[in-house]
């Protein structure tokens, strides 16, 4: 068991996020956690790297003294495995909205998506998308998007070094993805529809490493909480 020391010291702590969960959900969860068990007003507590509340997956939880190192781990690569859907579109890009918009898919065949899939390998450059907690003018975009107003947004450099297809079942697409920081997986989704000249959204996303930390060692949320008692 640790001591309170030890999490002042500086802690790297691995969890599996659940679906649902925003990353800083998780984030105050542990923090409270520590503070509850060791009776003690305030821990440094931080992550490194965002998921989605609709994504799931490894989550790098930095501690005390550890927290002051956390733009290492979030600089490395990440790799994702997820789902999307030809032939339609949200506004959000994934299952967060409603379908806005529906697309032919005919002339779709595995051979163009296997295809397409190799003109998002290397340096890309793409847009945010509007539902993101990036901020503009220090209010969260998501916020404009949901109260109906434009906001003109800039582009970004990403990299993308491994995007494999992985399986392929009418519309529905399986992938695993290696990119740098910064990438949103599913704006990739977004212009991967229009690249086929059809639509796409993303409907499942899992993160299952970031460097060298793989989800396999990561901790489910509850077992923590019980290890602390």
């Amino acid at each position: 068991m640790k001591k309170i020391e030890d999490f002042k010291n500086g802690q790297l702590l691995l969890f599996d996020k659940p679906i649902g969960w925003s990353s800083f959900d998780v984030v105050n969860k542990i923090r409270w956690s520590i503070r509850k068990k060791f009776k003690v007003n305030n821990i440094k507590v931080g992550h490194a790297g965002t998921l989605d509340p609709l994504s799931t997956g490894l989550l790098v939880i930095a501690t005390g003294k550890m927290t002051k190192s956390i733009e290492k781990f979030q600089n490395q690569k990440k790799t994702y495995v997820g789902n999307f859907i030809i032939g339609s579109t949200t506004p959000s890009f994934d299952r967060e909205t409603e379908i806005n918009e529906q697309f032919a898919t005919n002339h779709i065949t595995k051979e163009l998506i296997v295809k397409v899939s190799k003109d998002f390998i290397g340096e890309i450059s793409q847009y945010p998308p509007i539902f993101s907690a990036i901020k503009n003018k220090g209010k969260p975009l998501y916020k404009y998007a949901r109260a109906g107003k434009n906001v003109k947004l800039k582009s970004r450099k990403i990299t993308v070094f491994n995007f494999n297809i992985t399986d392929i079942r009418k519309l529905n697409v399986s992938f695993e993805i290696e990119c740098s920081k910064g990438t949103y997986v599913r704006s990739l989704v977004n212009d991967f529809g229009k690249k086929l000249n059809s639509g796409a959204h993303l409907t499942k996303l899992r993160r299952i490493k970031i460097g060298d930390h793989s989800i396999e060692k990561a901790f489910k949320i509850d077992d923590f909480v019980q290890l602390l008692k």
